[in-house]
């Protein structure tokens, strides 16, 4: 296997020609005048179709930020936004976005099968509304709970619930904010093997925000580091577990310890 940790990306031309996500000089600033706050300056970056993606950095260095400005729900203050080729000036209907807080998402007085066929509301009959989400919960493992409220289930159902319902809205790109942050140890484990199952089994590009530098590396084909302040991306670095991912043996390997120091490294924690 390649023990390379950084690589440059070995993408061919016509592969990178049309990108799932591709930001070009992004910049953002919040405030006017000297009180003004630039989170993030001069950013490049391409994620190509299929790709699994994660984001890290400190607290506030504007990870969920960039994700916003990924999604279309806020502009950018320099620079462009493209979602496989169009420039991004409002939600695009090719990206789902599964935000951290699942009680917040999710609508207590409707069923798990209506929380999910809500957002297809004016794209599809009631017909295809009932069929997609019954489909989508049962590929996170929900067949049959259609009918139970959110308040009828776990934290980790729930969550399941919500990236149900990205699935069941078509999205090929799947933005996700800190999406495991709010359930345990073991639950997390769970939900991250269920998220790596369906981006190979439905060939998604997903784009993932996390402080966890584990989850990122387990998870990820490229993890993208943020730091600084404005923020810009510090370094790429390539994984190479395979397509078989295993909680204990993947975070075994040597590799995984050595791009998880390296990742300290560039955050400023050595201890």
């Amino acid at each position: 296997m390649n023990t390379q940790i950084v690589t440059e990306s070995t993408a061919t031309d016509a592969q990178r020609a049309a990108p799932a996500v591709r930001v070009k000089n992004l910049s953002i600033r919040f405030g006017e005048g000297e009180s003004q706050n630039r989170v993030l300056e001069g950013l490049d970056l391409e994620v190509q179709a299929g790709e699994f993606i994660s984001i890290v950095g400190p607290s506030g260095v504007g990870k969920t930020t960039l994700l916003r400005l990924f999604s279309g729900l806020i502009q950018p203050s320099e620079g462009s936004v493209y979602v496989e080729d169009e420039l991004i000036r409002q939600p695009h209907p090719s990206v789902g976005v599964i935000f951290q807080d699942y009680s917040r998402s999710l609508l207590p007085w409707m069923t798990t099968a209506e929380n999910i066929a809500f957002p297809l509301e004016g794209r599809f009959d009631k017909k295809t509304r009932r069929r997609l989400a019954e489909e989508a919960l049962e590929s996170v493992g929900l067949g049959g709970q259609g009918k139970k409220y959110p308040w009828e289930m776990s934290g980790g159902m729930q969550q399941r619930v919500a990236i149900a319902r990205g699935i069941a809205y078509e999205a090929k790109i799947l933005l996700m904010d800190e999406p495991f942050a709010s359930v345990d140890a073991q639950t997390r484990f769970s939900l991250e093997d269920l998220v790596a199952d369906l981006h190979k089994r439905l060939g998604l590009t997903v784009i993932l925000v996390t402080h966890d530098i584990d989850e990122a590396l387990y998870l990820s084909d490229r993890v993208v580091v943020l730091a600084g302040k404005p923020a810009s991306v510090v370094r790429v670095i390539d994984t190479d577990w395979g397509d078989h991912r295993d909680q204990a043996a993947t975070k075994a390997d040597p590799r995984f310890a050595a791009a998880r120091t390296q990742i300290l490294e560039l955050l400023g924690h050595t201890h």
